[in-house]
């Protein structure tokens, strides 16, 4: 006769992690920054250009786009970001750099901001966090006006 355990089984969860789209031409630091990002606790899909970005957004709902700012030319990041502002579900959007001393032309936004430095993770990690933080709390607001309306 076999004795039954009756330790209880752990229950699988399925977690909805943020969804973030990085565009980024060069692979090595496409490749970092996904690693971050996925350690960080997001689901990152990457692109390694703006078409095949645009076929990512048109597939699939992103709470976060991080285009490389100098990917093919700076114009080509903005129009994909732009795009990215036009979609239905409304992702928070940014533009990655590698160096803070360059300028961000193609954005406006202060928010629209990420300055990445390979020294300073955690900052990265936090902005990351604060701007789909920031689109929830739209989302929330925009919810309550529609619903009370």
């Amino acid at each position: 006769m076999y004795a039954v355990s009756k330790r209880r089984v752990p229950v699988r969860r399925n977690l909805s992690l943020a969804r973030v789209l990085l565009v980024h031409d060069e692979l090595a630091p496409r490749l970092a920054l996904q690693t971050l990002l996925q350690a960080g606790g997001y689901e990152v899909d990457v692109a390694a250009s703006g078409a095949e970005a645009v076929t990512k957004l048109d597939e699939r709902e992103y709470e976060l786009v991080l285009s490389d700012l100098q990917m093919e030319s700076p114009h080509p990041s903005c129009k994909l970001l732009a795009y990215a502002r036009m979609k239905d579900y409304r992702p928070a959007t940014a533009v990655v750099t590698a160096f803070t001393g360059r300028r961000s032309r193609g954005s406006r936004k202060p928010q629209e901001r990420v300055a990445v430095e390979s020294r300073n993770i955690t900052e990265l990690l936090s902005k990351v966090a604060d701007l789909i933080g920031l689109r929830a709390s739209r989302r929330a607001e925009r919810a309550l006006r529609v619903g009370s309306a």
